[in-house]
């Protein structure tokens, strides 16, 4: 068997485009599917897969440069429909066959290990770059991710009834008008996935939802694992064991993440129609995180969108990615405003551990404590003095100093390159090699 490149000219009428998109990726399909399995695949069916995948990409690629405006609008209803990136991906999925994987076709492969899924996640990043990078569209889908989540609004009367609210992986507190997000994920030692991810985005929404909380405090749970036993735990990262067993996603953990978790820390909900505008208008609060023992990957990311950072002397932070073979977040575009470029280099491209007493570690820390308990004191005492003057104040000056350093317009066009190459680095063949090399998953098996 053998694949011909065959080139597909688009007339620039939407409809017609579909049609003839979908006509030619159903025949790139057919012919993925009558290799065998990738598992199962000689060199030269690989080769042939491979090629496959190209030609679907090159044309989705030029059906999206053409049409990228014309699809949104039509899926979000003429920009009245608020979807999250996910959901615009299934929609579209729906109502332009085969130009990004249906929901169905994402789980069906999400039973597959990383080293035998054939990548249909770049058709998905491939669709979100170009959509990011439509400046009203892109601008209009941020907007949309930062709305509450329909989980943090139903359940929002039950928190203020009760003052605590159990995720699964974290629970959020409210004492006085502080709400206290602690990270739970004991099975993983706190490391990040889909689900823990989403769950603390729900708590997120709770505490900007609740007008009686004033700032939110994050911090890590006292650890279950044998190795930590007593001591918290901030965050460890990406749960590697889930990324190399397939089982994170890259739409729904690593977009969505930085879209939606990270970025309601940094900015808030975003309030008003979602027109690209340079005016913010948002509800936002003021954020302090504690970090004892280390802030790896992702939970170095966490620290640069926070106000204050009050640390556990000895403990750490990196942005070990590269490591694994993945691009860090927006850990490339923030870090270098606290430590510079050299240093964060050093920390992506070579793996260097940053100690919180060190200088550089002074540049993302606030405030270095020795113990536990005066951990406690410290982040009540940086809560209290993170609203002392008054939440219009504070959040006047959040305000604009985001928007001297990362305006909305500097997170869109970092994200829709993002999307692109994180969607072909979970596609790579070095992601797995460096996961053996680096994690070793014959010693610590598969997922539950």
């Amino acid at each position: 068997m053998t694949t011909t490149e065959t080139s597909t000219v688009f007339s620039g009428e939407l409809d017609k485009d579909t049609a003839l998109a979908t006509e030619r990726l159903s025949e790139l399909e057919s012919s993925r599917t009558a290799l065998p399995p990738k598992a199962s695949r000689s060199s030269v069916e690989q080769q042939q897969a491979d090629d496959l995948l190209t030609q679907g990409s090159r044309l989705r690629n030029d059906f999206m440069t053409l049409h990228t405006a014309e699809v949104y609008d039509r899926l979000t209803d003429g920009y009245r429909r608020e979807l999250r990136v996910s959901d615009l991906a299934y929609a579209a999925s729906e109502q332009f066959p085969l130009l990004v994987p249906t929901r169905e076709a994402i789980a069906e492969e999400r039973q597959l290990p990383l080293k035998h899924k054939d990548g249909a996640s770049i058709a998905q990043g491939i669709f979100v770059s170009h959509v990011l990078n439509d400046e009203r569209a892109g601008f209009h889908l941020i907007h949309s991710m930062t709305q509450p989540t329909p989980e943090a609004v139903n359940l929002l009367s039950e928190f203020r009834e009760t003052d605590r609210i159990e995720l699964g992986t974290c629970y959020l507190e409210r004492v006085g008008e502080v709400g206290y997000l602690t990270l739970n994920h004991q099975k993983y030692l706190n490391a990040e996935d889909d689900e823990s991810t989403y769950a603390m985005e729900v708590a997120t929404d709770i505490v900007l939802l609740d007008d009686r909380i004033s700032v939110g405090v994050l911090r890590g749970a006292h650890s279950e694992h044998r190795k930590y036993t007593g001591r918290r735990v901030f965050d460890s990262g990406v749960n590697l064991t889930k990324l190399y067993h397939g089982q994170v996603s890259l739409i729904e953990f690593f977009i969505e993440r930085e879209l939606g978790l990270l970025n309601k820390w940094y900015r808030g909900h975003s309030l008003g129609d979602g027109a690209v505008s340079t005016v913010e208008h948002r509800r936002e609060k003021p954020w302090v995180a504690g970090v004892e023992t280390h802030a790896i990957g992702g939970g170095c990311q966490y620290l640069l969108v926070m106000d204050r950072v009050v640390a556990q002397a000895g403990s750490y932070f990196n942005l070990p990615a590269r490591k694994e073979g993945f691009i860090p977040g927006c850990g490339n575009l923030r870090l270098p405003r606290f430590v510079g470029e050299r240093v964060t280099r050093q920390g992506i491209f070579f793996n260097r551990e940053i100690y919180v007493d060190s200088p550089e570690g002074r540049l993302v820390v606030d405030d270095i404590v020795t113990s536990e308990t005066a951990m406690d004191t410290a982040l009540e005492h940086a809560a209290h003095e993170a609203i002392g003057t008054g939440p219009v104040g504070v959040n006047a000056n959040r305000t604009q100093m985001r928007v001297g350093v990362e305006p909305i317009q500097v997170l869109q066009r970092y994200v829709a390159n993002m999307a692109l190459g994180q969607a072909y680095c979970m596609s790579s063949p070095a992601i797995i090699r460096n996961l053996e090399l680096a994690w070793d998953p014959k010693r610590r098996g598969g997922v539950k």
